[in-house]
């Protein structure tokens, strides 16, 4: 059951819902059946211009139906900001939350769970843009800005929008195995079950918020250039700029210091050859710029959750492997984005 309001993003309910409702048990019978719920039935606006229609109101729902839920799912998108002071939306999640197996948010849908009351205590991540309001907002929950999802318990939450189609992989994975996840996302073309602690952010995201012409070269230098000499007296020199006023305008416009910055895009560079080469681990590490690879390994954990090595398991690219000719993707087709 997806509960859905006006101003939602699309993808976060049609995303997870088409996923879902791909997944067939062994007998060939669909694995879930899904709804749309919202405030009223009918009409739902999206933020995409597109309208959806709720199959029922909230009101509707019985208890009955609750105590057969297995799981409820909270959209994102603008529209979040009315719903969670909608106290309408907040008991009808409170009281679906109680007996549902699981609770998932997509997006911003998890500052409504958050709202209710129900990520007290709990690890949560939402839309890598909207993580410092959660926090601010709700310091009882503990937001991981960089997962992909979190799952605490029985509680699922997703970073933005195309992370809700990971975190239905994560599920249909649990319920009906690795295999059945693999199926559903080459028949969609997907990245394969991205890890929960896969990074939602990269440098290049980061890059694009800055207005300065000045810092905005000094991005695309790092970007470009992750071996050379990254220090803070090197690109403030790059810039023109003092070491303090270089640092301190660098955060204004990033929102992360250059350190961090540098370190991101050494990241993405050693992700990107480790996905698409055969290369060591070695010599990753020296072409991405770490240098030694224990370096590279101890900031694969911090960020992501994973090895290196681990890493390269997960998003190696596609290998061209022999494949009959109605496949259109092989089982080696592990593609890698940021977000």
């Amino acid at each position: 059951m997806m509960l859905a309001y006006d101003a939602a993003q699309i993808l976060d309910i049609a995303g997870p819902l088409q996923i879902l409702s791909s997944a067939l048990t062994s007998d060939g019978h669909p694995a879930y059946s899904v709804e749309l719920v919202a405030v009223e039935p009918g009409p739902v606006s999206t933020t995409s211009g597109l309208v959806l229609r709720a199959d029922r109101a909230i009101s509707d729902v019985t208890s009955a139906d609750l105590a057969a839920l297995d799981i409820l799912m909270v959209t994102g998108g603008f529209g979040s900001r009315a719903a969670m002071e909608d106290e309408r939306v907040l008991a009808f999640v409170r009281k679906a939350a109680a007996p549902a197996c699981r609770v998932v948010s997509i997006c911003t849908g998890a500052i409504i769970l958050a709202a209710a009351g129900l990520l007290d205590g709990r690890r949560a991540t939402t839309h890598w843009a909207y993580a410092p309001t959660m926090r601010k907002g709700f310091p009882a929950v503990t937001v991981e800005e960089d997962a992909i999802y979190v799952r605490d318990g029985k509680f699922w939450t997703s970073a933005g929008v195309t992370a809700g189609m990971d975190l239905a992989l994560a599920l249909i994975e649990e319920d009906l195995g690795r295999d059945a996840a693999l199926t559903i996302a080459r028949h969609h073309v997907m990245y394969l079950m991205r890890p929960g602690g896969q990074s939602q952010f990269s440098a290049q995201l980061a890059a694009q918020r800055v207005a300065d012409t000045r810092l905005s070269r000094v991005c695309a230098f790092v970007i470009d250039n992750p071996r050379a000499d990254l220090s803070v007296p090197a690109l403030a020199a790059r810039a023109a700029m003092s070491e303090r006023s270089f640092a301190r305008h660098f955060a204004d416009e990033t929102g992360i210091t250059p350190a961090q910055f540098v370190e991101r895009a050494r990241l993405d560079e050693a992700c990107r050859r480790l996905a698409g080469s055969d290369l060591s681990l070695d010599a990753v590490s020296a072409d991405a710029g770490f240098g030694a690879a224990e370096r590279m390994r101890r900031a694969f954990i911090r960020h992501l959750g994973v090895t290196p090595g681990r890493y390269r398991e997960r998003f190696r690219t596609a290998r061209r492997d022999p494949a009959p000719s109605n496949q259109g993707i092989s089982n080696n087709a592990y593609l890698h984005s940021s977000l």
